[in-house]
């Protein structure tokens, strides 16, 4: 539809809509079907192939994925059903491009009721206050089975006394000149389609269509003061490190009234004394004394619920990786659980008395003790698995 390589550039993907966008606009080509066809399906290509993931499902399968594969709406058969997106929705995702095709209006100049630069009246500017960022520290414990977590944060809120305004008592206001309480001031600019008017947030209220005749002075005008509060909140089970949560309208409030901003919680997990995090699994590193991995046994293996206890079959070899499922960490958002990864490891005695050093010598010569060719190779072959992360040879 588009016209362009697989290979194309984003760059080279927003010219060639730009170009189809002009030549099918319904402005240009009024009460014509075909173009309007034309100019919805360029637009739904453009939606596909300027987002890399549904580009990506895009080349490996085509239009068979369907609207709703592609995350779409609307239409059987192929994504570009002309039945995915409708006008509103390509004027409102696409502004941006329109308003550098055709400036200002943010929606175009369409002119079948879906306001912009043409029609109605753009939406009142409203103010928002700035994000603050925070750093959680969290450890297994908390990972597996999420936990409750109290802040206080200093922050701007709005001021009690002007109810955020800025002005004496929430009242000291009066009609702004510039834009007569609109809140927006017009213009005219020219573009292909000859004059169209044009409409902006006013630089003299910002938007508001008042302006302050006289300033709060518990806030200086400014209509926020700075707070210390707590703020609570909820981490769930299965986060990670370097996640960042988003606690909407808890951040700073705006000057002279608004929405607030976000508190964008960063999750830092403390790195635990015994266990190694590797995504939803955990690994530990088992000691066996040698006479434990010859002849069998049992050990104890920290989880994060407790302790557990494994049975060690005899002959159990340096590098052999155990298993137990569900004791790792939960998947965020899921019931599933990974598993704990015990790496056993042999020790080897670094100092021995006299009796000690003639019983191992004594087993030295035995055909059980030293290993054969083929041991040597089978174990070699284990330890290749064990490396290799996707294959790991976990038993």
């Amino acid at each position: 539809m588009l016209g362009v390589s697989k290979d194309a550039s984003a760059d080279e993907i927003k010219k060639a809509y730009r170009k189809k966008a002009v030549q099918y606009h319904p402005d240009r080509n009024p009460d014509n079907k075909e173009a309007e066809e034309k100019f919805k399906e360029a637009a739904e290509a453009y939606d596909v192939l300027s987002d890399s993931e549904k580009r990506a499902k895009y080349d490996r399968f085509g239009h068979s994925m369907g609207p709703q594969g592609f995350g779409g709406a609307g239409g059987a058969g192929g994504y570009y059903s002309t039945g995915g997106m409708s006008m509103e929705d390509i004027f409102a995702n696409f502004g941006d491009i329109f308003g550098d095709i055709f400036g200002g209006g943010g929606r175009g100049h369409y002119s079948g009721g879906f306001g912009g630069a043409t029609g109605g009246a753009p939406r009142q500017h409203v103010n928002k206050g700035t994000d603050l960022r925070v750093t959680v520290k969290v450890t297994l414990q908390d990972v597996m089975n999420g936990v409750e977590k109290k802040l206080k944060i200093p922050r701007f809120v709005a001021c009690e006394h002007c109810k955020g305004t800025g002005a004496k008592d929430g009242t000291a206001f009066k009609t702004c000149s510039r834009c007569q309480g609109a809140g927006y001031v017009t213009g005219v600019q020219q573009t292909m389609f000859g004059p169209q008017q044009t409409r902006h947030v006013c630089p003299e209220c910002n938007g508001e269509g008042k302006v302050i005749t006289e300033s709060c002075s518990f806030c200086q005008g400014t209509g926020v003061n700075k707070k210390d509060e707590i703020v609570s909140f909820h981490i769930p089970a299965g986060v990670e490190d370097g996640m960042t949560l988003t606690l909407r309208g808890q951040g700073n409030a705006p000057r002279h009234g608004g929405v607030n901003g976000d508190l964008l919680i960063v999750i830092q997990e403390e790195k635990d004394s015994q266990l190694i995090r590797d995504g939803v699994d955990l690994i530990y590193n088992l000691m066996l004394d040698f006479p434990t991995a010859a002849l069998g046994g049992s050990a104890e293996v920290p989880t994060v619920e407790g302790r557990a206890r494994l049975k060690i079959q005899p002959g159990t070899q340096p590098g052999k990786v155990l298993r137990l499922r569900g004791k790792g960490l939960p998947k965020l958002n899921s019931s599933a659980k990974g598993d704990l990864l015990i790496n056993v490891m042999v020790y080897v005695p670094e100092s021995l008395t006299d009796a000690e050093k003639s019983a191992i010598e004594s087993l030295k010569d035995q055909p059980n003790v030293v290993p054969t060719e083929s041991t040597v190779k089978r174990i070699f072959s284990r330890l290749r698995h064990i490396f290799n992360k996707e294959n790991r040879g976990v038993e």
